[in-house]
């Protein structure tokens, strides 16, 4: 089914704004990326936390395979870097789902657990500095101690917004491990979403255990509310008609091109120049 504009009449309206480049002058309240970075981490040898029931399937294990590796969430902390006005220390803390298949014995059917990967980072960025409150009328009211310091800038509420965006992680390998010491991880530090996202309390490691190998991509960026001024053509009007659904299943399986890549794959060469420029660093 066509676009079809649902009133002619705005449409051409805004059509002749835009062919005249006729602007008004606007003010907006955005967001404005003060600083950001990008990272390409191979975090290896990760240690996982499982489940009583699951770290006794590791205890008796002979091999393992990773499977596979999803991100449950992240905590991300700002604060000021002393002695570096402008410039404030990120950290975060990931919190990953690696999935492994597990193996008791040579000739068996592997059983899948799910265990708990975690990796903290830090990283320093400029956030420039503002010595305002902002109140706003959606906002909770709350109440700050009282700071005796002088002649600073102590209002805790205007630091900056960091926010991090991860891409899905790359699950590259896992092992059995039965002799040294493996790396303790503060199980009362995990956060309670986290702990029942396994369905049961999570324990440390055993006589055996496993640590994982993933890659992650992530991009890093601290960023402030501040007042722009932008040239406006026009509001934005929608210029096409919500489309009604179809319960015909033979009318949305028409509209599904043909899978032309499954029945002649790519060659060499294709694959070559549709590969990653990126190059994994880490190293054995």
């Amino acid at each position: 089914m066509p676009d079809v504009p649902f009133d002619s009449g705005q449409n051409q309206s805004q059509s002749d704004t835009l062919s005249n480049a006729n602007s008004e002058t606007v003010c907006i309240d955005a967001n404005r990326i003060y600083d950001s970075c990008g990272a390409k981490d191979c975090l290896s040898d990760l240690t996982l936390l499982f489940t009583e029931e699951n770290q006794n399937l590791v205890n008796s294990a002979c091999s393992v395979r990773i499977c596979n590796a999803t991100v449950i969430t992240a905590t991300v902390d700002v604060e000021p870097v002393a002695f570096h006005r402008g410039f404030y220390a990120i950290d975060m803390v990931f919190y990953f789902d690696v999935s492994c298949e597990i193996y008791t014995s040579t000739g068996t059917i592997p059983t899948t657990v799910n265990g708990l990967a975690v990796y903290g980072k830090r990283v320093v960025l400029y956030g420039s500095e503002g010595c305002t409150k902002t109140f706003t009328s959606d906002s909770e009211t709350v109440c700050e101690e009282l700071n005796n310091s002088c002649n600073s800038c102590t209002y805790q509420s205007n630091l900056p917004r960091a926010s991090v965006q991860i891409s899905n992680p790359m699950a590259l390998s896992a092992k059995l491990n039965e002799h040294g010491r493996c790396r303790q991880i503060p199980c009362g530090n995990i956060p309670q979403c986290v702990a029942a996202h396994f369905g049961g309390e999570l324990v440390q490691p055993g006589p055996r255990w496993i640590s994982a190998t993933i890659g992650i991509f992530t991009i890093t960026q601290l960023e402030r509310s501040v007042q722009l001024m932008i040239p406006s053509y026009d509001f934005c009007v929608p210029r096409k008609e919500c489309a009604a659904r179809t319960d015909d299943p033979c009318e949305v399986f028409s509209k599904i091109e043909f899978p032309t890549d499954s029945f002649f794959p790519p060659t060499v060469g294709e694959c070559d120049r549709e590969s990653t420029p990126f190059e994994c660093s880490c190293q054995e």
